[in-house]
């Protein structure tokens, strides 16, 4: 298998420690992993998707999907994403990369710094979810790791809503198509959370007492986590 990682981050730790992630819950080694990292590869062409069997987007906390001449690689992947649509290249997205896909298939992402979800969350189900390929195991409720401030509370008519909170949707699958994106982060378990918040914890808490708060409160995120695995599988079983 040979996967195109996209990564939105400028700390170098961070780089590091989200390959590992994706590379252990995907169940592929790093060595299957091309990295596409915008910070320092902000232009490049929509078509090298073609050279790799699938396509996975992971989060950012130095960006905004909404700030476009700042960033102007945020155009630069939803460019790509649809070309991975149109070729029916199977894409896996988490959190950035959810607001990313549903800004390219023409839907819409606010910012809420007042309301935003940060830490262990439990996830609920729609319909679809339970006969969807990749979500099909999940049970109701099932926790996630969740940070961001900027999110979607309705999906282009083209997508399948997956999986939702009360603050937004949080899972959605192009109809037709193999693209999964979530607005959770499945590659994140507890362990990483904690990292995680703690490089970024000037970002998304008022101060170490609010960070310990979240820190405290965090649970293990097993069904989550497994979510990379099933869409592997699934790729592996439709392009092999």
């Amino acid at each position: 298998m040979k996967c195109l990682l996209i990564q939105i981050r400028e700390d170098e730790k961070v780089r590091l420690e989200e390959l590992n992630s994706f590379a252990c819950y995907s169940e592929l080694s790093v060595t299957d992993f091309a990295i596409l990292n915008v910070f320092s590869t902000p232009s490049f062409s929509p078509q090298m998707v073609n050279d790799y069997d699938l396509v996975m987007v992971g989060g950012a906390s130095e960006a905004s999907v909404l700030e476009t001449e700042q960033y102007p690689f945020v155009t630069e992947i939803q460019q790509l994403l649809q070309v991975c649509i149109e070729v029916n290249k199977p894409v896996f997205c988490s959190c950035f990369g959810f607001q990313l896909a549903v800004l390219a298939l023409g839907g819409t992402i606010i910012r809420d710094r007042l309301n935003y979800e940060m830490g262990t969350i439990p996830i609920q189900l729609t319909q679809a979810a339970k006969i969807d390929p990749v979500m099909k195991m999940a049970k109701e409720g099932f926790l996630a790791v969740s940070v961001h401030q900027e999110k979607a509370v309705t999906l282009p008519e083209c997508c399948e809503q997956l999986a939702y909170t009360t603050e937004c949707v949080h899972a959605f699958k192009v109809k037709e198509k193999p693209f999964w994106a979530f607005q959770f982060h499945p590659e994140v378990d507890k362990h990483t959370l904690v990292e995680r918040l703690t490089v970024y914890k000037a970002h998304y808490t008022n101060d170490d007492a609010h960070l310990q708060e979240v820190i405290d409160s965090a649970e293990e995120t097993p069904e989550s986590n497994q979510l990379l695995a099933h869409f592997v599988r699934y790729v592996r079983s439709i392009i092999l």
